[in-house]
């Protein structure tokens, strides 16, 4: 009797069948999982949004509108072809919510906690695989790490549940109003812009419970999960915990963008009459705090973005571009890196052979990586937009429009000039592409699906001649 070898397929269920497909996963590098991981969510929530089950009765959803909306919650962007309060039921809402939270806390982090409830031992592959995912800079501690993300995000949630429940279950009721409290603090803390409302939290404006306490659960969320632990460590023990460097700049930059946002939305929309100008000076300030967190890939509104002007615009391009810091439930560009991108252009400008913070040396292999994100990341927009505008065939949508909405799909921010419903299928694809690669990062797709040559032995000679500038 002829024995298998080990590698011989024995059929799907088998204990030679479930090694091979181990192998085939233990194959895949950190990035690949990640890629990999992501899309496959994505399909399974496509394929609930498309059960009769997930709709209200009478409403309908094409296959791209499901993969659609399935890729803006797992992505946590919030552009929505459809007005998700009307159009799914409980279910597909929960099915939503259930996307938004994977997609937000990232597929291979709650893996890591499922095995770890299971007490399965979680390797060096998997560990890795984590590290990669919440951008931890060392493997030791990466299990504890996860436990601690995933306990203190589902606190801050539920703090975010009853804070909201103050404003939602007098307007809804008690049941649906703490339902509805539930799914926009999980929305806001994940950054995801989703709401049950067909107008955003425009009905809102003026609310001061809404205007401080999302934008808190955005910020939180923006923040990223390393900052955090390392900020609440250092409150609990100053002498042993330090603020490191990327903590130091992480907030620096956060601070900096929140209050150029605030102020910049608040100079630009003051005397607008369609946004700021009717309010009361309070108001005015609490509308104009709400605008200047959402470009940091939140994509909640409570004014209509249509009606702001141009510096405005252009302003949230820039902002929601950069997006939130690493590790963190936003997207974009990240803070980090649109500072080191920065500051080594000013170092050389100044004629300076080194990038510093907080007097330690940035090392080029950084810089180079920062400038790596930031061209592929706007070689990505520009060839999303180049697409929306060639597939265009509604005259009514605006050059500005088209932008906005290619920027805010690739850094999974959500804000729209209600341009979304207005798409066709194949301008919905180009955004569902865009939102994909964003939410991995255009650095973590190059690396899932390039292929080192190991085949180049010989390194040549540097030439110096090349005139740049």
């Amino acid at each position: 009797m002829t024995r298998l070898p080990p590698s011989s397929p024995r059929g799907p269920e088998s204990p030679g069948g479930t090694r091979i497909r181990r192998r085939w996963l233990a194959r895949l590098n950190p990035p690949q999982l990640i890629a990999v991981s992501f899309a496959v969510t994505i399909l399974i929530g496509a394929g609930l949004f498309l059960l009769p089950i997930s709709l209200e009765p009478g409403q309908t959803l094409r296959p791209v509108q499901a993969l659609f909306m399935a890729t803006s919650a797992v992505c946590v962007t919030g552009l929505a072809v459809v007005d998700p309060g009307t159009t799914f039921s409980t279910f597909g809402e929960v099915v939503l919510l259930g996307l938004i939270q994977i997609g937000g806390l990232g597929l291979i982090t709650l893996g890591t906690l499922f095995a770890l409830a299971l007490r399965r031992r979680v390797g060096v592959t998997d560990r890795i695989q984590v590290a990669q995912q919440v951008s931890a800079l060392e493997l030791g501690g990466v299990v504890r790490l996860v436990r601690t993300i995933v306990l203190s995000s589902v606190l801050v949630e539920l703090a975010g549940t009853v804070v909201l429940s103050a404003v939602f279950v007098p307007a809804e009721g008690l049941g649906r109003g703490l339902y509805f409290a539930l799914f926009h603090s999980v929305s806001a803390f994940n950054n995801a812009g989703f709401s049950l409302y067909a107008t955003g939290l425009t009905g809102f404006v003026t609310n001061p419970v809404i205007n401080i306490f999302v934008p808190l659960l955005i910020v939180l969320g923006g923040m990223g999960f390393l900052v955090q632990l390392n900020v609440l460590a250092h409150l609990r023990d100053r002498r042993r915990a330090r603020l490191s460097a990327n903590s130091k700049l992480s907030l620096t930059m956060m601070g900096a963008l929140l209050l150029i946002g605030t102020l910049g939305f608040a100079l630009t929309e003051w005397n607008n009459p369609s946004t700021l100008g009717t309010l009361s000076v309070g108001n005015k300030l609490l509308a104009s705090w709400f605008q200047g967190v959402t470009p940091r890939t939140a994509g909640f509104n409570t004014l209509d973005y249509s009606t702001m002007g141009f510096v405005t615009l252009f302003m949230t391009i820039l902002l929601m571009f950069i997006g939130a810091n690493p590790g963190s439930t936003g997207g974009g560009i990240k803070t980090n890196t649109f500072y080191v991108m920065m500051a080594s252009a000013w170092g050389m400008v100044r004629g300076r052979s080194d990038t510093t913070l907080f007097r330690r040396r940035i090392d080029t292999t950084t810089i180079l990586r920062a400038m790596t994100v930031g061209l592929l990341s706007l070689g990505l927009v520009n060839l999303g937009f180049l697409l929306l505008l060639l597939l265009n065939t509604n005259k009514d949508i605006l050059f500005l429009q088209l932008f906005f909405e290619t920027v805010s799909a690739f850094a999974t921010v959500g804000l729209s000039m209600n341009t979304t419903p207005l798409l066709n299928p194949d301008q919905e694809v180009v955004l569902i592409f865009l939102m994909f690669l964003g939410r991995i990062g255009p650095l973590t797709f190059a690396v899932a699906f390039s292929r080192p040559d190991s085949r180049r032995l010989v390194r040549y000679p540097a030439e110096h001649d090349i005139l740049i500038g």
